[in-house]
């Protein structure tokens, strides 16, 4: 008995814990600890860095080593035969005589490849690799600043959504104390039934909205359970000052080049223009030194009797050989103009994409600016409007008591004050987001989330 009491007041101290309110940047910190597009941008950039990596190696010398054994006709004539890879390369001498009679051959060797210099193709291809890998540095912290910016938009979308269920309850609340009213006056034979009916229809109406509101509450405590890594009966938020509005100081201008997107974006055009400067040094002749050392055994003499047994199984003659070869392609010269001829071309659209994110990031800056003017005046203006509301309400009910009103006004009234609530619940959330707004296009969520988390 009493273990499972100790049991259950664990599990409720747990249940409590899990749902302790999240302030907006313990909110953004899991966000970015857990959401699964972080770690993708994150192990992309681990590739990256891999990449680096192999683009040094083409500066190492190449070893490729070999051992071979085989048994095989010694038939062989004379004639030019065209590189290809499907006919088995045969040395010796022709034999004269056509047969099927096999012998042992084997081989041992190693082949050593260096280029001494490139004319800077591989320093090219290296410094290809390290700007992809700047362009992964960029994509992972434009990840975390869009995964953040959703996040607090989730974030404003569920404390807004539970302010109207707390003002949709206090429409509840008036709809039954007129419900209540009306069937008293009713009863009283001193107004007729069908104003308490009205009475009820607003009853009803009033928890239709609340409904809808605990509907939007679990909607948006979903959406936010997807960032935070949390299941959605866990999460519970804090207001904070977010019901206040913030200081009415206007922010500065911002240097929209600062932003995440902005950055990823001219990282890509930096890995584009080095993906050209490696396509310019790739038309050039290439240089290899070349050294092999090998030894091969056969059971066929010159003359084209077979030695029998196993000889020719391990290799007996021994040679080595040291080269220096230059290779030109001459006939890539046109494809190689109208690969760079391509990349220049990507380099401009890309380019040209950086000034248009940099001109969507000004509109969305004034666009949030202008909501901000807007919310704040709003926000000046509804505790008047709920003001004004209450009285009217008040003054309804009161002439309805006496008899010199009807059902109709007092709940339109009714309406309009739980209208006025709402509007005055949500303009502080109003500024708040327009604020929000800023910080996106700006770049910088970091002061936005510090000050809404006071």
């Amino acid at each position: 008995m009493h273990i499972r009491l100790i049991l259950s007041l664990v599990a409720a101290c747990t249940v409590l814990s899990a749902q302790t309110p999240l302030t907006l940047n313990q909110a953004v910190d899991a966000a970015l600890k857990n959401y699964p597009a972080i770690r993708i941008s994150q192990e992309q950039l681990n590739a990256a860095a891999a990449g680096i990596d192999l683009a040094r190696t083409a500066f190492l010398p190449r070893i490729d080593a070999l051992a071979q054994e085989n048994r095989a006709t010694r038939n062989n004539v004379f004639g030019l035969l065209l590189p290809q890879g499907v006919i088995p390369s045969m040395s010796g001498p022709v034999i004269g005589s056509n047969n099927t009679g096999t012998v042992w051959g084997s081989a041992l060797g190693a082949l050593a490849t260096w280029e001494p210099f490139d004319f800077g193709l591989r320093d090219a291809n290296v410094a290809v690799a390290q700007a992809a890998r700047a362009q992964s540095e960029a994509a992972v912290r434009r990840s975390q600043f869009e995964v953040a910016s959703a996040t607090v938009d989730s974030y404003l979308t569920l404390l807004a959504a539970q302010e109207i269920v707390r003002t949709a309850q206090a429409g509840i609340d008036r709809a039954a104390a007129l419900v209540r009213t009306t069937r008293a006056l009713s009863d009283a034979e001193l107004r007729p039934g069908a104003d308490a009916s009205r009475a009820e229809a607003e009853l009803a109406a009033a928890r239709t909205q609340i409904s809808q509101a605990r509907q939007a509450v679990e909607i948006a405590r979903a959406t936010l359970s997807q960032f935070v890594g949390s299941p959605p009966d866990q999460i519970a938020v804090s207001a904070g000052g977010l019901l206040q509005s913030p200081p009415a100081d206007a922010p500065p201008m911002a240097d929209f080049k600062a932003n995440p997107v902005v950055i990823e974006q001219n990282a890509t055009v930096e890995q584009a223009q080095a993906q050209l400067r490696a396509l310019e040094r790739s038309y050039f002749p290439k240089f290899t030194v070349q050294g092999a050392v090998y030894a091969r055994g056969t059971g066929a003499e010159t003359n084209g009797q077979r030695l029998g047994d196993l000889n020719g199984m391990a290799p007996t003659v021994q040679d080595f050989a040291v080269g220096f070869t230059v290779t030109f392609p001459i006939m890539d010269y046109a494809a190689n103009r109208a690969r760079e001829a391509a990349q220049s071309a990507n380099i401009k659209a890309q380019t040209a994409k950086s000034d248009q994110i940099v001109t969507e990031l000004k509109a969305r800056w004034n666009v949030a600016l202008a909501q901000l003017h807007g919310a704040r005046e709003i926000a000046l203006n509804t505790p008047s409007q709920v003001s004004s509301a209450r009285t009217t309400l008040q003054q309804a009910a009161a002439r309805y008591e006496a008899g010199l009103g009807t059902i109709d006004q007092v709940a339109e009234a009714q309406r309009l004050l739980s209208q006025a609530e709402i509007e005055d619940s949500l303009s502080h959330l109003a500024v708040w987001r327009a604020l929000s707004g800023l910080a996106a296009a700006a770049g910088d969520l970091r002061p936005f989330v510090a000050e809404a988390s006071k």
